[in-house]
């Protein structure tokens, strides 16, 4: 397992032969700096599409005015102060689609909450609050720290539409048009350098509803579709289908009293991870290594029929092989294409605990539902957030992304980050606190 030749890679399918759906449910994160609008987005988005009812617009409302970002914030402290803390999910639905929305949080102390909002979403809108950049200088404008690491980490996590949406141009009157260009100047050298693949940039004022749900032709010299429209268009993440077979079992049913010993009497639920699989396939259990051949295959409604990644799944095998929760059923060794195990792991680490991540450090990791002790060899280099540069370090410190070298106890399945999402990817629990310390992303 080599590591990727530079933490601010470009953003690749996990499956590049699936068929791109447009149709299925988008999953879909606001990101960016504090107080660059994204709760007041999502408020719009709501309100807009007619995806509220009276009494909850009429409980948001303000002296007669709707606060839009109380759609989000429910929180007590986030009402108290004004900001976002934890992620808020919300769902709505236009003609064409339906959407869950996930408000993640701005403060750089929170950045964890962002990270584990994006691991799952299909796409990100990165909010710029045009008002806070000094844009009226020569040469390209300094974007906010925040702007950049959330870019660096939806890209990192390989979420595969990044919209910048640079919001609150309405307060800027007559040089609104020369603000979006300059700001769109750097937003496309800073992805350049960082190899982003940006989907759109859209000139926005989520308080005004301008180019949200309804386009506003011309406004600013943008031409193109509401951030509503363009998000009606965006593929979900594509199932890991090209991927051989993998399955973590999250939940062993049992049915020792049944009389029929033709096969296994024990049912392992959980998602297919990557693959597909069908009675006849041979498997085999990792960490054990026992092999045996799928008896049966059940969807959700207990029914018999053959799943591929993303569904959920229960396996009847044809004996009885000791099979636990965190354990993997994999496609055979003796496959075509089959998984190399390997304990010693070089990966690129989002560090989200409050303090630094130093080597010789050891915590647990999680690969799947599977629990493994982790040590942490070596830390290979940091990135600078301001210059892409990737340095020496002794240390990540909080919020930062390295790349780093770890031993694990016992061998696991993996793949890179950029197959599976699942295969490969961890993350490390602080052994004393039990907090969520770092993600971890394969190269």
């Amino acid at each position: 397992m080599t590591a990727t030749n530079t933490i601010a890679a470009p953003a690749q399918s996990t499956a590049a032969g699936s068929t791109n759906d447009t149709s299925s449910a988008l999953r879909f994160i606001t990101c960016g700096s504090v107080d660059d609008g994204k709760s007041t987005l999502i408020g719009r988005l709501l309100v807009d599409s007619r995806s509220v009812l009276q009494d909850q617009l009429a409980n948001v409302s303000k002296s007669g005015e709707a606060d839009l970002a109380l759609f989000t914030d429910g929180l007590s402290a986030e009402r108290e102060q004004g900001i976002t803390i934890d992620v808020a999910y919300r769902y709505f639905a236009t003609p064409a689609r339906k959407f869950i929305i996930g408000d993640a949080p701005g403060h750089e102390q929170y950045t964890r909450n962002m990270v584990t909002a994006a691991s799952s979403a299909h796409a990100a809108v990165v909010l710029v609050d045009a008002t806070k950049l000094k844009w009226n200088v020569d040469g390209l404008v300094d974007l906010l720290p925040q702007t950049r690491r959330h870019s660096l980490l939806v890209n990192l996590l390989r979420v595969p539409g990044i919209i910048f949406a640079v919001n609150k141009l309405d307060a800027l009157g007559d040089d609104a048009a020369k603000a979006f260009a300059k700001i769109t100047e750097a937003l496309q050298a800073f992805a350049a350098q960082a190899g982003i693949a940006i989907t759109a940039t859209i000139p926005m004022s989520a308080l005004k509803g301008h180019n949200v749900v309804t386009a506003n032709p011309g406004w600013c010299g943008y031409t193109g579709p509401s951030l509503l429209a363009l998000l009606e268009t965006l593929p979900v993440t594509a199932a890991e289908t090209n991927v051989p077979f993998a399955f973590p079992v999250q939940w062993v049913e049992k049915f020792h009293d049944s009389a029929d010993t033709s096969k296994g009497r024990r049912v392992f639920w959980g998602r297919v991870a990557t693959g597909t699989v069908q009675p006849g396939d041979t498997v085999s259990i990792l960490p054990s290594g026992k092999t045996a051949v799928v008896a049966q295959v059940l969807n959700h409604a207990r029914v018999p029929k053959d799943l591929g990644a993303g569904h959920g799944a229960g396996l009847v095998l044809d004996r009885e092989v000791d099979v636990s929760r965190g354990d993997w059923i994999l496609a055979s060794n003796d496959a075509p294409s089959h998984f190399e195990t390997t304990r010693e792991i070089k990966a690129t680490v989002a560090w989200m605990d409050d303090e630094p991540l130093v080597a010789g450090r050891v915590y647990l990791a999680l690969h799947g539902h599977r629990w493994i002790k982790a040590k942490v060899k070596r830390i290979v280099h940091s990135l600078d957030i301001n210059t892409l540069a990737e340095h020496d370090a002794g240390e990540i410190l909080p919020n930062a992304i390295g790349h780093i070298e770890v031993s694990l106890q016992e061998p696991i399945a993996a793949l890179p980050y950029a197959q599976s999402r699942v295969l490969g990817s961890l993350i490390l629990v602080d052994t004393a606190s039990h907090k969520t310390s770092g993600a971890l992303l394969l190269g």
